[in-house]
């Protein structure tokens, strides 16, 4: 691998121009593809074959008037008034009739003619369904209409606010991340001690992103996906970008500097820490396109999304970027931007240096130090609560909480009996048997009557929970009505389902628990293959995922604590509530991906140092030495870019970008720089074993470029340049 990536470097720094079109070719034809090919994104989360879903596409099918996208306006009297009132109800059909003629809503029903009125007559709703068949496909346009006609009601003297689809959504735009980029930009200025340098890996992160989002939202044309997806690669795609063109932009560096010819040295950056930028990617890239396994299709699209972001950036870092250090030539040494000369690592006066010695000295004291920090991190994942509700801002928020004031947190999230069977007199017995045992359960508000449809071989009954759609006692309700309701399909030979969006939810959320385990088994056996083959060692593997684990959980806390909990929650612009389902699936692909970068890195400049011939203890001294300062930039590099997208205005994002920032921390500051220089101090020459019957099934893959042969004797007879460089050792 060495080899051949040192080859590649040599080639991108001859042939620049070369290699830099062919990067901008591709950029215009993922743009391309993505004007042409695209489609609409939709947050619907669903898994095909569950009950929920395959009762819902029924009831679709049998209700065709009732189907399509909802949303409502929500009307509140001044306190201790009605909305009956004449002026009140006189606004209010108002507002219903001017909704009602809103391009692209089918139907508006007015509350005095649905009933949809509070007992005390404080609040109403009028209930809007849309033509479109996905929340993403109703029109902006429609939703700012229903605002406006929401504000002109208020005139009356009425609260009203539009709820659900009928609300305006508003995007990320993008500025919370500049902020984050513009702070990666001054970490590496810091760490190159050049500004021209540090726009480098920046450049390579920017085309990643564009080239991985791009070439994804060509396919939403083909499947269904959300608009987490994209904003999920182009999270990845600058965090990694720029991290693993740090790297390699690094070790250049130090070598210019050194004396090396900046041609020379750019092949074997490439071919040292670019090899290593490859594993490091290959184990992201494995984390997350293993969701696949899981059988869910959003997730599958999320990852394998976010998996070719991160491709893209590992090839643009062995390719794009020696081209761009052919550009600059030995300039990559000069424009400091700090007076004097940084100490170097071998002096023992680094930050780093001085650290290593403290951790490796009081190796247990260190070891115990961290682990109690991160299992004070992660005690409230202990309290973890996981659903699919969508966390509301602004208007639909207050139309939300108008709701559960007036009617109870039931009525925002009802669910659906759907009874179908062979004849009209089954059907219809069946549905009303189910209607009177469902009034005498527990959590039960309202059951509405029976309705069925015209060939009379299916009903609806709508059942309004006491509780709201992302309590506990919703979920045991469900439970409890698939459980009883055996007897009576046997009895009336009917079947009888339980669907609507909460129930969806539900058995999403079951889904996505059931398959963790799954997944998180398939992760962690693919990625100790991995660094097995990159370490050649037992104990770096098992050590690695160890460690691993606590960060993971100590993320899950801290996430816990601020977007469950709402611990700092207006510092973050968060309203507390229950963590989406997938979320840690999502973490534990990608912060695992991650965490193994900084493993690669760290520990595979400790075994060269081993290999070298450095005694264990000096080697792993000597390596934490060499690799603390870039590792350190890297890590907040990619904190500052996770940190931006909690401020994003997706909802989804908020907490993805939080868990992904304190995972990184955690796992870089506190396992990769403090447990595992001192774990590989206590086990001294065993950390490096690996039993003599495996090592021949193992192939040495040369991680650090230590058997690259001189360079003459891959040095090009046609090429002047090289024969050149067949001089320089």
């Amino acid at each position: 691998m060495a080899a051949l990536l040192y080859r590649i470097g040599h080639f991108a720094y001859r042939r620049k121009w070369t290699v830099v079109a062919a990067w901008l070719v591709i950029l215009l034809a993922a743009f391309g593809a993505d004007k042409a090919f695209s489609g609409t994104l939709s947050d619907n989360v669903s898994i095909p074959g569950i009950e929920a879903q395959t009762a819902l596409d029924t009831a679709d099918a049998k209700f065709p008037a009732a189907a399509g996208v909802s949303g409502n306006l929500v009307f509140q009297a001044p306190s201790g008034q009605k909305v009956t009132a004449s002026n009140y109800s006189a606004a209010i059909t108002q507002a219903t009739e001017e909704a009602a003629h809103v391009p692209g809503v089918k139907k508006a029903v007015s509350p005095f003619t649905a009933k949809t009125i509070s007992k005390d007559g404080s609040t109403a709703y009028t209930s809007i369904t849309f033509d479109a068949t996905t929340d993403s496909a109703v029109p902006a346009a429609a939703q700012q209409q229903l605002e406006t006609i929401a504000t002109q009601a208020e005139h009356s003297g009425l609260t009203v606010a539009a709820g659900g689809n009928a609300a305006t959504t508003s995007s990320s735009g993008g500025s919370t991340e500049a902020v984050g980029v513009l702070f990666a930009l001054l970490i590496l200025a810091i760490a190159f001690r050049s500004l021209v340098a540090a726009f480098l890996p920046l450049v390579t992160a920017l085309l990643s992103v564009g080239i991985g989002t791009t070439g994804l939202m060509a396919f939403s044309g083909v499947f269904s996906m959300s608009s987490t997806a994209p904003a999920l690669a182009s999270m990845l795609g600058l965090a990694v970008g720029i991290d693993y063109s740090l790297f390699i932009v690094s070790r250049h560096q130090t070598q210019v500097r050194a004396g090396m010819d900046p041609h020379e040295s750019a092949a074997r950056a490439v071919a040292t820490s670019g090899n290593a930028v490859v594993f490091a990617g290959a184990t992201v890239v494995v984390a997350l396109s293993a969701l696949a396994i899981v059988n869910i299709p959003f997730l599958t699209v999320m990852g394998l999304g976010a998996a070719g972001t991160v491709v893209v950036a590992v090839l643009l870092a062995v390719t794009l970027l020696p081209a761009l250090l052919g550009f600059m030539g030995p300039r990559i040494a000069r424009g400091k931007i700090f007076r004097g000369a940084a100490p170097q690592p071998d002096s023992g006066r680094t930050l780093g240096a001085r650290w290593v010695r403290g951790v490796t000295k009081r190796r247990w004291v260190a070891v115990a130090a961290a682990v109690v920090t991160l299992l004070v991190f992660a005690a409230p994942s202990l309290k973890m609560q996981l659903g699919l509700g969508q966390t509301q801002q602004g208007s639909a928020a207050q139309a939300a909480t108008m709701i559960d004031e007036g009617f109870g947190p039931g009525y925002n999230g009802p669910l659906v009996i759907l009874v179908t069977g062979d004849t009209p007199t089954q059907v219809k017995a069946a549905a009303e048997q189910e209607a009177t045992h469902l009034a005498t359960l527990s959590d039960v508000a309202k059951v509405s009557k029976p309705l069925l449809d015209k060939a009379g071989t299916a009903a609806e009954l709508a059942v309004t929970p006491d509780s709201g759609p992302n309590e506990q006692t919703t979920t045991d309700l469900v439970n409890a009505i698939r459980a009883d309701r055996g007897t009576l399909e046997q009895s009336t030979n009917t079947t009888i389902d339980v669907t609507g969006q909460t129930a969806i939810n539900i058995d999403v959320s079951a889904k996505l628990s059931t398959a963790l385990p799954e997944y998180v088994v398939v992760v962690v056996i693919l990625a100790m293959i991995i660094l097995l083959l990159v370490f050649r060692s037992l104990a770096v593997p098992v050590k690695a995922m160890l460690g691993f684990v606590l960060s993971a959980f100590a993320a899950m806390g801290a996430t816990v604590a601020v977007f469950q909990w709402g611990w700092l929650a207006s510092a973050f612009g968060v309203q507390p509530g229950e963590l989406l389902s997938f979320l840690p699936l999502l973490l534990i692909g990608i912060l695992f991906g991650l965490a193994m970068d900084y493993e690669v890195f760290l520990v595979s400049r400790m075994q060269e140092e081993f290999a070298h011939g450095e005694e264990p203890l000096a080697a792993v001294r000597g390596g934490f030495a060499h690799s603390a300062r870039v590792v350190t930039a890297a890590a907040l590099i990619m904190i500052s870019v996770f940190a931006s997208f909690v401020f994003s205005n997706q909802q989804t994002i908020k907490p993805m970008g939080f868990a992904f920032a304190v995972g990184v921390f955690c796992d870089a500051f506190l396992v990769r720089m403090t447990m595992v220089p001192a774990i590989l101090a206590v086990l001294g020459r065993s950390a490096w074993w690996l039993p003599k019957w495996l090592g021949r099934f193992v192939p040495n893959v040369d991680i650090e470029g230590a058997s690259l042969p001189p360079v003459a004797a891959l040095a090009d007879d046609d090429d002047p340049r090289e024969k050149e460089l067949a001089t320089v050792s």
